[in-house]
């Protein structure tokens, strides 16, 4: 019985592998069909791809100068980009140290807050045994102390050089009024010079005037003799 019922177990088993397979080849066939479908629809697009390329192509040969302009203004425009973003950063850089400046100084502030904090009391014990009301009223009359001070400074160093400047201004015309002062001087021993040679001079010509006088005389009493000798003897 195992022996005749071997081929028939061999049959069935053939003929279910023969199910099987012919089942696989039918998957595969629909598997094949659907991807055949696929396949088509892709070539499809693919065609209509191409033409769209083509459209495209045809297009982009037409705006292809427009792009280089396009592109040219887009560099000059990243060009002028790039250098407002380095003048930012530039001043972004300068705005982040003042700002640390700031902060420095703000910390140093804060430390002589912290440091005169006790004079603050101080002044609110002077408002409470002075006339003042509030600090701030102590802090301007403080301020108007200072102010009339350097005014007073101000005032001496301007009346200092002032004084300065007339002293240098008295010296100066001293020295001109002395240098005058001793013009003058030689000017009257040079003029009493000269008249002491005048006086001089005069004893000589006043005795040749004398005598000029005196022989005049002569001469005129002669000629009145004359005269009247003359008329005598015209008489």
């Amino acid at each position: 019985e195992e022996d005749s019922l071997s081929p028939f177990i061999r049959l069935q088993e053939k003929k279910k592998q023969a199910q099987l397979m012919q089942k696989a080849l039918e998957v595969k066939e629909e598997v094949f069909r659907e991807r055949m479908k696929v396949i088509t629809c892709r070539w499809r697009d693919l065609h209509a791809k191409e033409a769209q390329l083509k459209t495209y192509m045809e297009k982009s040969g037409r705006i292809l100068k427009e792009n280089d302009k396009m592109r040219i203004q887009a560099l000059k425009k990243a060009s002028k980009e790039r250098e407002r973003k380095i003048q930012k950063e530039s001043e972004l850089l300068r705005a982040k140290r003042e700002l640390e400046a700031l902060r420095n100084k703000h910390q140093k502030l804060s430390n002589k807050v912290q440091k005169y904090s006790i004079f603050n009391k101080y002044l609110e014990d002077v408002v409470k045994i002075s006339q003042f009301e509030e600090i701030q009223e102590v802090i301007w009359r403080y301020k108007t102390l200072v102010r009339m001070h350097k005014d007073l400074l101000q005032a001496q160093l301007e009346h200092k050089e002032m004084s300065e400047q007339a002293k240098v201004l008295l010296d100066q015309y001293t020295a001109q009024k002395e240098a005058e002062i001793l013009q003058y001087k030689n000017e009257l021993v040079q003029l009493q010079l000269r008249f002491d040679q005048a006086q001089s001079d005069v004893l000589p010509w006043e005795t040749c005037w004398a005598d000029i006088q005196n022989t005049t005389a002569k001469k005129t009493l002669k000629l009145g003799t004359i005269k009247l000798a003359i008329f005598n003897l015209f008489q």
